[in-house]
């Protein structure tokens, strides 16, 4: 089994069960303060009992002070199992146009968010999906800093949430440290960790990139794959969230 590693003192998470907490007795908007209000697991608490939520976003761009998000797609899960009947997913309208760039990777089109509401009216209901679960997502500064400058464009109100990056696992295995010089001269590459590349390593079936629900399903099978091969159901909650 794999031997999971701590994060060092300098990116030692902070412990989100009293965390929360604290924001929410610090949050003024009503719909933040709930949210915060449904607090968070104790870092001990093994995985087996954690409530989870794979999530993920399609956004216009990777800069949030410059990108719109264009959909969210989500699904609880836990280690047993995940019911697709509490998935959900929306299209949102950017507040900026849409390049040809970003329909030509999401398949997005300007017809089909013609009629999609503002994020202002869907981020109540994903905060609402989000809370007092481990959010969990493949790349977490994608989702968090969008989120949060969502939150502070509707909200004025900082937003964060303790998330479990699988993306963050896998590098923990493949990219402890640079490669060697011989490595180098020999022209070999570090392993890839995007989304698709870890699914493969542990014998996932290949899912089509660039739906958020699907992709978000897709990080939810990961997690499960990696605590299955490299962790336990016991492991502590604390050692992999961020």
């Amino acid at each position: 089994m794999f031997t999971p590693t701590r994060p060092t003192s300098a990116t030692e998470p902070p412990d989100w069960s009293q965390r929360i907490p604290r924001r929410a007795a610090e949050a003024q908007n009503p719909i933040v303060k709930a949210f915060y209000g449904s607090g968070a697991v104790a870092p001990d608490t093994p995985l087996r009992q954690v409530p989870f939520v794979a999530l993920d976003l399609e956004t216009t761009g990777l800069d949030a002070e410059q990108h719109s998000i264009l959909s969210i797609g989500l699904v609880p899960f836990t280690l047993e199992r995940i019911p697709l009947a509490g998935a959900q997913h929306w299209l949102v309208k950017p507040d900026r146009p849409l390049s040809e760039d970003s329909i030509l990777i999401h398949h997005i089109t300007h017809e089909a968010i013609q009629q999609a509401p503002p994020i202002q009216d869907i981020l109540p209901r994903v905060l609402d999906h989000l809370a007092g679960r481990i959010v969990v997502v493949h790349y977490r500064a994608i989702e968090r800093r969008f989120l949060h400058r969502a939150a502070l464009n509707c909200f004025n109100e900082a937003l964060e949430f303790p998330v479990v990056d699988t993306m963050e696992l896998e590098a923990r295995v493949y990219r402890k440290s640079s490669p060697g010089f011989f490595s180098r001269l020999l022209g070999r590459q570090p392993k890839p960790i995007r989304l698709s590349d870890a699914r493969i390593r542990l014998n996932l079936p290949f899912y089509p990139p660039h739906d958020a629900l699907t992709d978000a399903i897709a990080t939810a099978e990961l997690l499960q794959a990696q605590v299955a091969q490299r962790y336990s159901p016991e492991t502590p909650i604390g050692t992999l969230w961020r």
